[in-house]
């Protein structure tokens, strides 16, 4: 196959789709790969280093000449237009809310493949790039509330007294959530979390993390939660609503597919948090967890700073992009069938990834 790497052309993003290790392995499996002048340089990875690993850089006929072109991002409409018939993409591509252009991608005669929906199977697990992504979300989300806390989060005794350490408070124990939980305590903070399925109580408090309990259960399809009752939202909200009061940095990451973010954490229980405390809702984009919240902006309620974290794999685009890169190698080794991207739809992870295929939209119907 003729792979193309695009430069990334979204406001904020830093991140790169292949690396020159992912490139070197592709070059191994026979396929040749061409990557857009500069395309790594935000993410630390020179062009020197990609002609070294073998790939050749461009600026013209990237795409023309590409049988598939890999992305973070969405390609814009202009990018579209250049991609040669016939042509497969690989990116991120938000189907959900991107109808207009997964509908410009079929009229293209693109075949799409959407990395948000890698099954969440065990031969699929190296390919899930929504994991890897969380994985250095939940990190940072930790550093940035911890940027913005008035206070330490570790117990410090010194000669001036005791500090006792912060109290932080994780919504959600998904992938991002308990990488935020073991950020925290390595960081020394006091860590509770709380999660709508209670199975994952045993890896909160194997990360050290005492686990809020709500008497509420919602485990949906494929490990992720499922959108809660009238009652059961009655439920989490007095169980969270007790614990926040006391808490000084909260993490909220909980989100539910194809759908908006749940409101979990309302104005009123701002309300109840001690001045200085702060919250970093890593579902901003998604509508937020939290009443308030603005993406891509701080804000100030209540005398609590709400952070609306935004894109934040692509504030670590170096190691965000190894591990992207890992999984796009891995689902085009997978894909590959006689050096060609086989639009097999029958395979269980390649089918359920393809959103566009032989001039038709095939998400959501």
């Amino acid at each position: 196959m003729r792979i193309a790497v695009p430069r990334e052309s979204a406001a904020g993003e830093r991140r790169v789709a292949l690396t020159p290790d992912a490139v070197g392995r592709l070059l191994k499996a026979g396929h040749a790969v061409s990557v857009e002048r500069d395309a790594g340089a935000e993410a630390g990875f020179a062009d020197t280093e990609y002609q070294s690993a073998g790939a050749h850089t461009a600026e013209r006929r990237l795409f023309e000449d590409a049988d598939v072109i890999v992305r973070v991002q969405p390609p814009d409409r202009d990018e579209i237009a250049r991609y040669g018939d016939r042509a497969a993409l690989v990116a991120f591509l938000a189907p959900a809310a991107n109808r207009a252009l997964l509908e410009q991608l079929a009229a293209n005669n693109v075949t799409a493949f959407a990395m948000e929906l890698v099954p969440r199977t065990t031969k699929a697990q190296s390919m899930d790039a929504l994991s890897s992504q969380a994985t250095i979300a939940g990190y940072k989300a930790v550093l940035l509330g911890a940027a913005a806390l008035p206070r330490i989060l570790p117990m410090l005794t010194t000669a001036a007294g005791t500090i006792p350490p912060a109290r932080t408070f994780i919504i959600g124990a998904g992938v991002a959530g308990l990488q935020a939980i073991a950020t925290a305590r390595r960081l020394g903070a006091l860590v509770s979390a709380f999660d709508v399925r209670p199975a994952v109580k045993e890896q909160v408090q194997s990360l050290g993390a005492t686990f809020v309990e709500a008497a509420v259960s919602a485990e949906g399809a494929g490990g992720y939660a499922r959108e809660l009752a009238e009652e059961q939202r009655a439920q989490v909200e007095r169980a969270i609503a007790e614990h926040i009061a006391r808490v000084d940095l909260v993490i909220t990451t909980a989100l539910i597919p194809g759908r908006p973010a749940p409101r979990i954490v309302t104005d009123a229980m701002l309300a109840t948090m001690r001045d200085g405390s702060v919250v970093v809702d890593l579902a901003a984009e998604a509508g937020g967890n939290c009443e308030g919240t603005v993406p891509g902006e701080t804000v100030r309620r209540h005398g609590v700073t709400l952070i609306g974290a935004a894109n934040l794999p692509a504030t670590v685009p170096g190691h965000a992009s190894q591990m992207y890169a890992k999984n796009v190698q891995t689902f085009l080794d997978h894909a590959a069938t006689g050096g060609a991207l086989a639009a097999n739809l029958d395979d269980p992870i390649v089918g359920p990834m393809c959103v566009t295929h032989a001039g038709r939209v095939r998400y959501g119907g």
